[in-house]
């Protein structure tokens, strides 16, 4: 178990030194709300998207303007007092830091160091980064929040923050994809790398990814270096965002807001996925893919056909349906 080390950081190593410092639509379909800003709850158009879970009352009646921090520190307490034997655990991944930022700092410099590259280097590293963008906190917090909205599995802000891999591989990424807009890619790749071996997750550094996200399992998730991923998306385990293999420059897909990409999906090229589009599970998709539709298959098809493709009325990352253009299962042609 490591120590809890969040005291105030005054190693000033050049690990954690900045180099650069001194088309009409549906009105009940408002993808504006796809962008929403922080600590402001989107509520899915499918208002029996809800789920059920036992947590502490102070939990749930939590004023969502004040910081989700103080939540998450609440949890925390709480799933000591059901598991005292996660005590230690839980105060240094958690309890015992003044902030959201160095905890992640301290429980992603853990996770990913090694025998050659410290957790305290890795830390001062961290912390560095995420103490200096308060945009990469944002998104940070709206991450946690995808995951506990859209995943049943999900008990709590804690739960995520502590436990799923996809959330902690989206993090590690973020602290790469600002080091490489610095002009440190050796580091950020540094990272790429350790966080592939760590999460079993491989996101290149210079790819884009909004906030909101949520990589439900992970596992196998790849993403290309000029890929760009929107706000509010979903993505399945083993899906690859990749090139074609001969094109070079722009050659990654571009990924709208609030898209559901469904498991074992490659969606290859420099192409789009508009908003609010759903690529059902196993799908190979080579070209654009319009707002609101769903492409299935390899090669992928519209589902209701290119020339009058059926309109989806619900944005699909909220609603985490992987059916919905399945009307009859005798749709189903073996």
């Amino acid at each position: 178990m490591a120590a809890c080390i969040d005291t105030p950081r005054t190693d000033t190593s050049q690990l954690s030194r900045n180099p650069n410092r001194s088309q009409s639509d549906d009105h009940a379909y408002n993808y504006a709300k796809l962008c929403r800003p922080p600590h402001v709850s989107c509520t899915p158009f499918s208002r029996n998207h809800t789920k059920t879970i036992n947590k502490p009352a102070v939990v749930d009646d939590f004023d969502e303007q004040n910081s989700l921090w103080l939540k998450m520190k609440e949890e925390a307490r709480f799933d000591v007092e059901q598991e005292p034997i996660l005590s230690s655990y839980y105060f240094t991944s958690i309890l015992c830091h003044k902030s959201l930022e160095r905890a992640l700092a301290n429980l992603l410099s853990i996770k990913l160091s090694n025998s050659s590259l410290p957790s305290t280097t890795l830390f001062d590293l961290f912390a560095g980064v995420l103490e200096e963008s308060p945009e990469i906190i944002r998104a940070v917090e709206e991450d946690l929040r995808a995951v506990k909205e859209r995943d049943p599995a999900c008990m709590s802000y804690v739960h995520s923050f502590l436990n799923f891999k996809g959330f902690l591989a989206c993090q590690a990424h973020r602290v790469a994809h600002k080091l490489w807009s610095q002009g440190r890619q050796i580091l950020a790749l540094l990272i790429q790398n350790r966080a592939s071996e760590v999460f079993a997750v491989d996101i290149h550094p210079g790819a884009k990814i909004g906030q909101g996200i949520l990589f439900d399992h992970a596992t196998g998730v790849i993403v290309g270096e000029t890929a760009v991923i929107g706000n509010n998306v979903s993505i399945l385990h083993n899906v690859t965002l990749g090139g074609t293999g001969k094109a070079c420059g722009d050659r990654h897909p571009k990924i709208g807001n609030g898209v559901l990409i469904g498991a074992g999906t490659c969606i290859l090229g420099n192409i789009k996925i508009g908003d609010g589009a759903k690529i059902g599970a196993g799908s190979v998709v080579l070209h654009e893919v319009p707002p609101r539709t769903t492409a299935v298959g390899n090669p992928a098809r519209l589902i209701g056909g290119k020339a009058n493709p059926i309109k989806l009325d619900k944005i699909p990352s909220f609603t985490m349906d992987h059916t919905s253009h399945i009307s009859e299962w005798s749709d189903y042609v073996i």
